[in-house]
């Protein structure tokens, strides 16, 4: 396969210095969330960008976990350069774009993340310009957000087109979950949601965790709130991680790895922002994103 990252590093460059017009069409960003952490949310990312991209999408992967970014640790890699070198001006963005598993780009967040939420205007608006040059050549770009109701990842969450929900059946993960859903529904109502059931036994368990959730939405938030899929509880998982290889590679027979698969066909094909009905792009992101909060 080849390399995407050197790939985009060369397309981006070549945008940077005019040579070659941004594709027409806009990258679907979508954010990657959950109510606590343990919940599979990278180890989700991480094999559910793999699997978009065997379809033949063009896929990457941000990591803007501040606290625990762990995109790099579940493929064996490691980033010489992250986020915060770009905001100091030292590299660009398409510089630190690494090629891991799969030849996956992503971008290793690191300290930078949480600079983020301090930068001038005029530091802001060059961070917006690095992400625009990268996503105009993606179908998906992917945020990784922490675990959690942090303001960083509210402000993630907020900015996309739309937020992926990553629970288990655990109750405290179900509470937790749709704790999040109603924070973030405070902040931004257009901001549309899907359910991911992590770890679950069956189809019924499935179901009923995303009952759970759905139904709480919808009478006490005015939201309807799909069920996207689930992964099955699967041993191979857990020996995938061990291995710092995704599952989706070390074992793509496995049932959890069929699972995400049949996920990804499934996202392809769905509307975006089913509320809403429209695509905001990576340029409807940034301008989000550039909002200063109201005093």
């Amino acid at each position: 396969m080849s390399d995407q990252a050197q790939s985009l590093r060369q397309m981006a460059s070549l945008h940077e210095k005019g040579r070659l017009s941004k594709r027409s069409s806009q990258a679907r960003i979508v954010t990657v969330s959950s109510g606590k952490g343990g919940v599979g949310k990278s180890n989700f990312t991480l094999n559910f960008a793999l699997a978009l991209q065997s379809l033949g999408k063009r896929v990457l992967v941000f990591d803007a976990d501040i606290g625990m970014a762990n995109i790099d640790v579940l493929m064996g890699s490691s980033s010489r350069y992250n986020l915060a070198h770009v905001l100091k001006r030292e590299k660009t963005m398409a510089e630190i774009v690494q090629s891991g598993a799969g030849s996956l780009p992503y971008i290793p967040g690191g300290s930078g993340i949480s600079e983020l939420f301090s930068l001038s205007e005029q530091d802001l608006a060059y961070f917006a310009e690095q992400v625009e040059e990268l996503a105009a050549e993606m179908d998906y770009v992917f945020f990784d957000t922490g675990a959690g109701l942090s303001k960083e990842n509210l402000k993630f969450i907020t900015s996309a087109d739309e937020c992926l929900v990553i629970t288990t059946p655990e109750p405290t993960s179900i509470t937790d979950a749709y704790a999040l859903i109603k924070v973030v529904n405070g902040v931004q109502k257009e901001t549309a949601f899907k359910i991911i059931v992590n770890r679950a036994d069956n189809d019924n368990e499935a179901l009923q965790v995303a009952d759970k959730i759905s139904l709480v939405a919808h009478r006490f938030l005015g939201l309807n709130i799909p069920l996207l899929g689930y992964i099955r509880d699967d041993q191979h998982v857990t020996q995938s991680v061990k291995k710092q290889v995704p599952f989706s590679l070390a074992y793509p027979g496995c049932p959890a790895s069929r699972d995400i698969l049949r996920l990804a066909h499934r996202f392809a094909l769905m509307p975006v922002a089913a509320e809403t009905g429209t695509l905001a792009g990576i340029k409807g992101f940034m301008q989000k994103w550039l909002r200063r909060p109201s005093k």
